[in-house]
């Protein structure tokens, strides 16, 4: 069955990726700074709706294409998918890690970056040339970037 280092070797595997904190010490994956895969531990108001068939192991939260692809995971494999009220209307999952294989498991992640990576790089990926896939430029760089020209507008302003 995955484990942690399964989710983080393939998530990081995907051209552009990479992880970062989220929500305190929990880890979340992202590509172009939108979220693609989560550790998800399940909260007070998940476990009452849940009731006793909530799960006990260890949850990722994972994003998907659409409404619909949701219905289809949860459909195909109840022992392995689910979801909560707090998801309800939302293109995500959770999922037990402890209950799913590798293979699935690379399944799902590259399937959720699909659906958050921007174009250029999903094209070169599917053409096969993720060695040359675009990467996305870092936040950072984009908000010191336009720090500079607010910057430089103000200057220009006086």
């Amino acid at each position: 069955m995955a484990s942690w280092d399964d989710v983080r070797r393939l998530a990081l595997a995907m051209p552009g990726a990479s992880e970062k904190a989220s929500f305190g010490a929990a880890s979340a994956w992202v590509v172009n700074q939108k979220g693609f895969v989560w550790v998800r531990p399940l909260r007070k108001s998940d476990l009452a709706a849940l009731g006793p068939d909530a799960p006990t192991g260890e949850i990722l939260g994972v994003r998907t294409p659409d409404l619909e692809m949701k219905e289809v995971l949860l459909a195909r494999d109840p022992d392995v998918f689910f979801t909560t009220p707090h998801f309800d209307g939302y293109p995500a999952v959770l999922l037990q890690l402890d209950t799913i294989s590798v293979a699935d498991l690379e399944d799902v992640i590259v399937e959720a970056w699909l659906a958050r990576a921007p174009d250029k790089v999903v094209a070169a990926y599917l053409a096969g040339d993720t060695a040359r896939a675009p990467r996305p430029k870092p936040a950072t760089k984009k908000k010191a970037t336009a720090k500079k020209k607010t910057a430089a507008k103000s200057k220009q302003k006086r």
